[in-house]
């Protein structure tokens, strides 16, 4: 690769780059590339190597000077590519309901918010503007309550502090799928240069209503909505709590939502109750790294906490963990919470009269099966979807509107969940508020969540779920992924670590086959995963990952527990299952 290559497109993309520390910080990148400084070259081609992709969930990158990273520049032609596909989707609705835009407290945050309003009030399309930094959630509800045209997310989630992204829902309030993802991303594509896109002054585009603060009665509705998803009012409300945001935005709101629910013994982590983009205590800001719940496990053990519960940096994800009866804590998977939660409110919560089987629960494909062993028992109807809650969200609204059944909940196994049609969205406020309450519910029976699980895996079986995941980098490694994948599909395997194969998904042919060769129709969009259902109730799912150079194998596994045998046993027994068959589904991808 030639020196003018590389800087060729770095030098067209600071002639017009309107924010001053990138243009400062992209010149020196350049200056020290011309003086040959080692590695700059590099670094130049990897912040150089296309624009950022907009994808179903809108941007996410490295913050950073360069069209590969996240700045101002590819905020302000994002954004100008937003306004035009609206207005040409949506009309005067655009120009009346306009957008609300919300942020979180990652570095530049504000900035891209303030920049978005900006974009879309030269556009003639007014935004209800977050005054303060916001969870996800609530941006996600304000669209829908506010009867908005859309709305914006200024966030990167759980993601590392270098990291920032731009979240983009529709005017039904959950997260754009197709056409308007590709709709949108193609508007993008024809956008001006950064420093032509049109902005208004932020002061003007105020004096002239086109930024309009979230109206003050909007929290109070959102924590009016979420004490409402509550399915019962009694239990021990003394229940103790440490609760941790992560250095994110949780802290007010989610223990505002505890409160109104009865738990006032709530302790948050001090050194992690403000939020800091810096993330200063956390190495990664998910609760599901390794080291994340720390500094709340400490102080759970010294306060000798019931429960604790963790958002992650912008409070769309919850993470629990309950007391041993030795004292110790164990966090519980995605997958134990979506069950217990599911199991909650569909066997306590009030059913609508005399049509018990027109409730609705969903869940990602990768989450464990027994959400639908639970519905199933229960007569209530239940769907998988691909990955991502944007397919939780508006496969839900399909079916409410084409069969006219009740959502009740939705999960994936990655700690997002959301309970009832509040938030289109994971919320990990409404979630953590009614799992507090079914750990009260169970304390005042003298039971832990703990003994909630064994309960459950008594009746509906035990499911233990496992990954293996093989990274194989490189042009060589996808095309090597590619032929592994071209091959479970060619040649379906009758049988993996000798246990039979019922029935095989192919989500990209969209089909379902069994074993005897008939076929059925898949009602989801089509996706490169394959899912082998086995004889028993156990499954393997095969993936490669959308963000990495990986390829992944899924496998949940269910075993009977037998009347008086110790849970352990029948663990043991999964645990050695699961193996093989992990070990199985490698040997015969070729990876073993």
């Amino acid at each position: 690769m030639s020196h003018d290559f590389i800087l060729e497109p770095a030098e067209r993309w600071l002639a017009h780059d309107p924010d001053p520390e990138t243009q400062g910080e992209l010149r020196r990148l350049i200056d020290a590339a011309r003086a040959g400084e080692e590695g700059v070259r590099a670094e130049l081609a990897e912040r150089f190597a296309g624009p950022l992709e907009f994808g179903t969930a809108g941007l996410r990158g490295v913050l950073g000077a360069g069209e590969s990273r996240m700045n101002r520049a590819v905020i302000l032609r994002t954004t100008a590519g937003l306004a035009r596909y609206l207005l040409s989707a949506l009309g005067d609705k655009a120009r009346s309901a306009g957008v609300v835009v919300g942020y979180d407290a990652r570095r530049r945050s504000r900035e891209f918010a303030e920049d978005t309003a900006c974009a879309l009030a030269a556009a003639g399309i007014p935004s209800h503007l977050s005054p303060v930094p916001c969870p996800t959630p609530i941006a996600a509800f304000a669209v829908g309550h506010l009867g908005a045209a859309a709305g914006v997310m200024v966030t990167a989630s759980h993601n590392p502090p270098e990291y920032n992204g731009y979240k983009v829902y529709w005017d039904n309030a959950a997260q754009i799928i197709p056409p308007h993802d590709t709709g949108i991303a193609t508007a993008i594509d024809a956008s001006p240069p950064a420093d032509q896109v049109p902005r208004m002054p932020f002061d003007e585009a105020r004096a002239k209503g086109l930024v309009r603060d979230f109206p003050e009665a909007l929290e109070p509705a959102y924590l009016r909505a979420i004490r409402g998803l509550a399915v019962r009012s009694d239990g021990d409300r003394g229940l103790c709590i440490v609760y941790t945001p992560l250095h994110g935005v949780g802290n007010r709101l989610a223990r505002a939502a505890l409160a109104q629910a009865g738990f006032t013994r709530v302790t948050t982590v001090p050194e992690q109750a403000e939020p800091d983009g810096a993330f200063p205590t956390v190495s990664f800001p998910n609760p599901e790294e390794k080291g994340a719940m720390d500094l709340a496990l400490a102080l759970a053990k010294q306060e000798g906490a019931d429960l604790v519960l963790a958002n992650d940096p912008d409070v769309d994800r919850l993470a629990v963990a309950v007391r041993r009866p030795d004292g110790g804590y164990v966090q519980l998977t995605g997958n134990q919470v979506g069950v217990l939660l599911g199991h909650y409110l569909l066997t306590e919560g009030k059913a609508p009269e005399g049509a018990g089987n027109r409730r609705l629960v969903l869940s990602s494909c990768v989450s464990t099966p027994m959400l639908g062993a639970i519905a199933a028992a229960l007569g209530v109807h239940y769907e998988e979807t691909l990955t991502g809650f944007k397919w939780i969200a508006n496969r839900a609204m399909d079916i409410e509107r084409s069969t006219g059944a009740r959502f009740v909940f939705g999960f994936e196994e990655a700690l997002g969940y959301t309970i009832g049609p509040v938030v289109r969205d994971k919320d990990g406020i409404g979630a953590a508020a009614v799992l507090a309450e079914l750990a009260a519910v169970r304390k005042a029976e003298g039971k832990t969540l703990l003994d909630a699980l064994q309960e459950l895996a008594r009746t509906y079986g035990l499911y233990v779920s496992g990954q293996r995941a093989y990274t194989l980098r490189g042009v060589d490694g996808l095309e090597k992924i590619a032929a592994i994948m071209a091959a479970l599909r060619q040649s379906p395997p009758a049988e993996i670590g000798g246990v039979p194969v019922v029935a095989w998904r192919d989500f990209e042919a969209r089909t379902r086959t069994l074993r005897d060769g008939g076929t059925a129709p898949l009602v989801l969009p089509a996706s490169n995963v394959l899912v082998y259902e086995l004889e028993g109730g156990s499954r393997i799912i095969a993936r490669p990952s959308g963000t990495e150079p990986k390829i992944k194998f899924y496998v949940d596994v269910r075993e009977d527990v037998a009347g008086g045998e110790p849970l352990d046993a029948a663990e043991a027994r999964a645990a050695a299952r699961l193996d093989a068959l992990a070990s199985a589904i490698s040997g015969l991808a070729g990876m073993g």
